[in-house]
């Protein structure tokens, strides 16, 4: 006889199969957010463009695009209380925008990204204000787990050419696997795409710096802002319909934040940053406004509402990780394998513990007998980084 908390199998496969397709589409959104991030480094890097001024041409035709399919002024009539709070938010996304775009530019890309998932530590100030004693200690371990990986990677664990694993790697090649003629020519591969040699100077292997913690600031801020805006867009609109009409007048205020900002920069710019000596990416352009605005907020809404998968959580860091490698493989970018794997390890569970909920209450008889609905808004409400 099965018990009560026993679920059949075929109860839970077609749950399993229905949400493949969705795990599918969130893979593939975040793999084309990611390129459009790595195709803007490399433009902002090989021609010292003005970051601000970038995003604020890529805001723009976004924005334009948010309204059209949106249609905020249709429908419903938006209350006050909810258009206010998306203007505020909109100028919150304008300040992220340029943090980020700085950090991106200074950092490199697998830093910036890495460092959105700082967002977390508001989980860890909602844990001090309003949660128990005993799980402000585990929260506070996870922050202490995200610094500790913020520092590796700002120490330039995650690049070939800093990584304290490089010598034991190529050590371990040299002595024990050059000895195999069958072994030694595979490993070679792995170790060139994941390990390039120090001494190739000539190569198009693109090295970033050693920042230190101070470098890795900026978009840690980003990050922090980010999930801020992600919780004021959720607690003002609790439909999804609503929160995507309330979106188009986040990204339309956040682009007129941004206007005095880009113009200003434009005025005092650099003469070396002039727009006459720089050439024009269109595929940066283009993927930026497609994929780096537009379609990851759609994916990222499918997440939420579907597979109740935060930004802020070791799901959505595995995602993001997997494509990183696979990026950073694709550009020929300075990477270490083991040590961005060991960064990111330590970053999952520090996000992991300071997102971490009182898992003894989900198993109770109470929340067992719930519908599926209830359960559902639970678990996505009670997943938030606050």
């Amino acid at each position: 006889m099965m018990s009560p908390r026993q679920v059949p199998e075929d109860r839970v496969s077609p749950h399993h199969f229905r949400h493949t397709p969705l795990q599918i589409i969130h893979i593939i959104g975040n793999f084309m957010r990611i390129w459009s991030i790595y195709s803007l480094y490399r433009y902002l890097s090989q021609t010292g463009a003005s970051v601000v001024l970038f995003l604020f041409t890529c805001l723009v035709p976004a924005s334009i695009l948010f309204l059209i399919m949106q249609k905020p002024w249709k429908g419903r009539p938006l209350s006050n209380a909810q258009v206010v709070p998306s203007i505020i938010n909109g100028g919150i996304t304008a300040f992220y925008f340029v943090l980020w775009g700085k950090g991106l530019k200074s950092c490199g890309p697998h830093r910036a990204i890495l460092a959105e998932y700082s967002g977390a530590v508001l989980g860890v100030l909602s844990a001090v204000l309003y949660g128990r004693r005993g799980h402000v200690w585990k929260k506070v371990g996870g922050l202490i787990a995200m610094v500790a990986s913020f520092y590796f990677l700002s120490q330039g664990w995650a690049m070939a050419t800093y990584t304290p694993f490089y010598i034991q790697s190529h050590y371990y090649f040299l002595f024990h696997v050059s000895s195999e003629p069958i072994l030694s020519f595979p490993v070679c591969c792995v170790l060139n795409l994941t390990l390039p040699i120090k001494d190739d100077l000539d190569g198009e292997v693109q090295t970033d710096q050693v920042l230190g913690m101070t470098g890795m600031i900026v978009p840690i801020f980003a990050g922090i802002l980010s999930a801020l805006r992600r919780v004021i867009a959720r607690r003002v609109s609790l439909k999804n319909q609503l929160k995507r009409r309330l979106h188009a007048i986040t990204i339309a205020s956040a682009t007129c934040f941004l206007f005095p900002v880009a113009m200003w920069d434009m005025i005092i710019g650099s003469p070396s940053s002039s727009s006459d000596k720089m050439p024009f990416s269109t595929w940066a352009f283009l993927s930026t406004i497609l994929f780096g605005v537009i379609l990851i907020f759609y994916v990222d809404s499918i997440a939420e509402e579907r597979l109740h998968m935060v930004f802020s959580s070791p799901r959505h860091l595995m995602v993001a990780g997997g494509c990183i490698i696979v990026m950073e493989m694709v550009y020929g970018m300075d990477f270490s394998l083991p040590g961005f794997l060991i960064c990111c390890l330590i970053l999952g569970f520090g996000i992991y513990e300071a997102t971490s909920l009182e898992r003894g209450k989900k198993d109770s008889p109470i929340t067992s007998d719930l519908s599926n609905e209830i359960l559902g808004d639970q678990i996505q409400m009670s997943s938030l980084p606050t």
